[in-house]
């Protein structure tokens, strides 16, 4: 079903001019806009595809002459990505509950909250705990003692190991895992990778006396706060001994790994293909951009910025912006990155220099 430019307008918070009445069926790029279409023009560089498309309605940019472009109605908007947010959100309405599915499997101590849709094949362990209007989509699996809160939506092919504990509204995309075992393996003496970190290469490896890596196993399980959302194929591993945390609002992109026994706090955004080495702390508000890493052990401060494919070694203070392999400071890495560009001139100029300083004489 269609909504009103007006609805849409007070969904987004602003104002709509002209037949706010209008009834708009699915919003659509300017150039591609039918008649029942809300054309998305929020940028001047929109204007000429608006002019030529069919559409009758459109969210505009501020100041836009919303008229001389054919338009019956407009709705304008400060910030176009604020804008998107409440829009697909109002065209994305969530479904109606569905109940639980015949095949779905729950045990009699698993407590089910109201107004669930259960999909099928779904594997509920003994003593799940699961909020009320969660959605449970076809082939997740809850592990042991784990708990849901209210409104969470797992999609179809997540799994969720034992003793994981999920706040409100937590999202898990198709296939992502949290609460795996940790990769966490010990060897009877030093490995090689703990020999190789005390001597920092200056003294050859050597095959050890026992390579045999003894699995540590993970008992810690993981905590979400509310509103935490983990992409598809991205993996939260769980904590050793004490649980691994993700805090309150915190968005992990598709195909991220989570080491174990790490924290990350509030607002955090980890983008596509980042990943945290064990024991990683993550301050609020901490930007890991597409492939960024970080090393175990390490501690980032609150409201840092790690620019992609960064690669993090050492601790990071507050409101930091870094960059590079290894990451450094924004500043420094521009200093770092116009030196390593000048070096082939100051070869030539060192080159051209020797050929003028005359050569020893051989009898002297």
């Amino acid at each position: 079903m269609g909504l009103s430019v007006a609805e849409i307008a007070n969904a987004l918070g602003t104002e709509a001019f002209g037949e706010t009445t209008l009834i708009v069926d699915r919003p659509a790029e300017p150039a591609s806009a039918g008649m029942g279409d809300l054309a998305l023009a929020m940028s001047p560089a929109y204007a000429d595809a608006l002019k030529h498309s069919k559409a009758q309605a459109a969210i505009v940019w501020d100041g836009a002459d919303w008229q001389s472009m054919g338009l019956q109605a407009a709705i304008t908007v400060p910030r176009a990505r604020l804008a998107m947010s409440a829009l697909t959100q109002s065209f994305d309405p969530a479904p109606a509950p569905t109940g639980i599915h015949p095949t779905a499997i729950i045990p009699d101590s698993a407590k089910i909250g109201a107004d669930p849709s259960i999909g099928p094949f779904v594997v509920l362990a003994e003593n799940v705990v699961v909020g009320a209007r969660c959605r449970i989509d076809a082939h997740v699996s809850v592990g042991l003692g784990s708990t849901l809160g209210d409104d969470c939506w797992l999609n179809a092919g997540s799994r969720v190991g034992r003793n994981c504990h999920f706040g409100s509204r937590v999202i898990l995309q198709p296939n992502a895992v949290v609460g795996a075992d940790g990769f966490s393996y010990v060897t009877r003496d030093l490995s090689n990778e703990e020999r190789a970190y005390q001597t920092m290469g200056r003294v050859p490896l050597t095959p050890p006396e026992d390579g045999t890596r003894h699995r540590i196993h993970s008992l810690g399980g993981v905590i979400f706060g509310d509103d935490v959302e983990l992409g598809a194929n991205s993996c939260v591993d769980a904590g050793t001994i004490r649980p691994t945390q993700v805090g309150r609002g915190t968005k992990i992109d598709n195909n991220v790994m989570v080491g174990h026994n790490c924290i990350i706090g509030e607002d955090c955004i980890l983008c596509g293909q980042s990943a945290m080495a064990g024991s990683g702390v993550l301050g609020d508000r901490v930007v890991m951009g597409g492939r960024a890493a970080t090393k175990d052990h390490i501690t980032v401060g609150n409201d840092v910025v790690m620019a992609a494919a960064s690669g993090l070694y050492v601790n990071v203070k507050d409101g930091a912006f870094v960059m590079g392999l290894p990451a450094l400071d924004m500043p420094a890495y521009r200093a770092r990155e116009k030196g390593l560009r000048r070096l082939p001139q100051m070869l030539k100029d060192i080159a051209a220099l020797q050929k003028r300083v005359p050569k020893d004489d051989a009898n002297d």
